[in-house]
Order: C-alpha cells, then sequence, then structure tokens
C-alpha cells in the first residue's frame, strides 16, 4: 500500500513510517542556507523518534479499537467514516508523520495537525488537545481518539480533514465495516 501524501515528498524511513516534505524546495545549491542542515535533519529525528511505535493496523482491528473508543456515531459520524478518513490519512500507520510548508506537521493515523490540536516542541501551537504529538505516534490510540472527539466537535467537523472531504464525505462507505463482525 501507498503512504497518504504524494509520491515524490515522501520518504519511508525506520520501519514504515513515512516522513513527508513539501515540494518545490527550488534547486540545490553548494552551500545550504543557514539553518537548512537542521532543518534537513528533522525527518530523520522524527525518524528516530517514531519509527519503533507506529503500527499499521488491519481494517477490522482498528474498527473495533475505535468502537470501543465511542466514535462510532460520535456528532454523527458512523464508523465507516473514521475507517475511510484513517485509511485515506495514513494507511491505517500510526506513525505517520506528513510535514508541511506552513512549518506544521500532521501526525499519527489521523494526521493531526500540531498548529491547532497538539504540541510538537517546533512548531508554534495552540494545543487544544492538550497532548504532545509524539504520543499520536503510538498504537495505543486514546490520545487519537480523544483529540479527534475534539476536531470533530469544531465548527467544521470531519471536513477538517482534506482525506475525509476528497474520499470519504457524502459516498457510500458501508464496505469499510463489512465483515468485520462488529
Amino acid at each position: 500500500m501507498g503512504t497518504a501524501c504524494p509520491a515524490p515528498t515522501c520518504s519511508h524511513l525506520c520501519g514504515g513510517v513515512a516522513l513527508c516534505g513539501t515540494e518545490g524546495a527550488g534547486p540545490r545549491t553548494r552551500r545550504p542556507r543557514p539553518g537548512m542542515r537542521a532543518l534537513a535533519l528533522l525527518p530523520v529525528l522524527a525518524c528516530l523518534s517514531a519509527g519503533a511505535r507506529g503500527e499499521v493496523f488491519s481494517r477490522c482491528e482498528l474498527a473495533r479499537l475505535l468502537q470501543r473508543g465511542g466514535l462510532d456515531g460520535f456528532m454523527g459520524y458512523r464508523l465507516d467514516n473514521w475507517l475511510c478518513l484513517a485509511f485515506y490519512a495514513s494507511r491505517f500507520n500510526t506513525g505517520t508523520v506528513m510535514e508541511n510548508s506552513d512549518g506544521s506537521s500532521d501526525y499519527g493515523i489521523f494526521q493531526i495537525n500540531s498548529r491547532r490540536w497538539c504540541s510538537d516542541q517546533r512548531s508554534h501551537t495552540l494545543d487544544l488537545c492538550q497532548t504532545r504529538c509524539r504520543d499520536l505516534l503510538t498504537a495505543d490510540l486514546a490520545d487519537d481518539i480523544n483529540c479527534v472527539k475534539k476536531v470533530v466537535m469544531d465548527w467544521q467537523g470531519m471536513g477538517a480533514w482534506m482525506p475525509w472531504r476528497d474520499h470519504c464525505k457524502g459516498r457510500d462507505l458501508s464496505h469499510w465495516v463489512a465483515s468485520c463482525n462488529l
């Protein structure tokens, strides 16, 4: 399976963790600008901190965990919406990190953004979920579930996630929970 971000901007390092950058970085020069060397190390550091902890869930295993976490029907969104989002955001991989052009990053199975929702110690954040972004990269989904509940209560609902808008919104999603015996 592929990753949740465009192929030209991603590299897969350390145990399947997808680390993504932004396109259009410009031509390479012989002398990097001050601070660029430190920026180049960020994906490697993220890999070292997250690589051993990420887990890729099966569809039905994730469905059971999300159902136990109270997401089925939360704010009117059935479980199939959450599975569709998790697939298109991270391919069910808790160790996924995507760097954004604004300096923020998206973390974990739901790609929760550091600008508003979690603290990553690198970018300015509102930290509305009161959680460390790196805690969203583990197989323990309690932090992820608590945070997505806060995100979906925001005025955009699940529309806050582009992968959900592009691939899930308004579609028949029943196949996401089919055969899971929930």
